[in-house]
């Protein structure tokens, strides 16, 4: 397995905790998972995809101060495939 350092990247804009928390959880995630995103899907087929989201819409992240919604978590994932591609295996 890959140690992804996603998480540590600097960002254009500043984030929180709760932004840390989301990079850590993608850099777990499995490339084989990832590979399977498409950005054409709707809002909920990426919730059902990921499968870690709650019944509200927000993704269930541990010690997390204020909620992650699919649009940050697309942003992201979004963000951490590119990265990906530009570190590969």
């Amino acid at each position: 397995m890959n140690e992804w350092n996603f998480e540590q990247l600097p960002r254009d804009q500043p984030g929180d905790d709760s932004t840390v928390n989301l990079r850590a959880y993608l850099d777990r995630m499995p490339g084989e998972k990832m590979r399977q995103y498409r950005p054409d899907w709707a809002d909920q087929q990426v919730i059902d995809w990921c499968g870690d989201f709650r019944e509200d819409g927000a993704l269930f992240l541990v010690c997390s101060e204020r909620d992650i919604e699919v649009a940050e978590f697309r942003k992201e994932l979004e963000e951490c495939i590119a990265y990906r591609r530009r570190h590969p295996d």
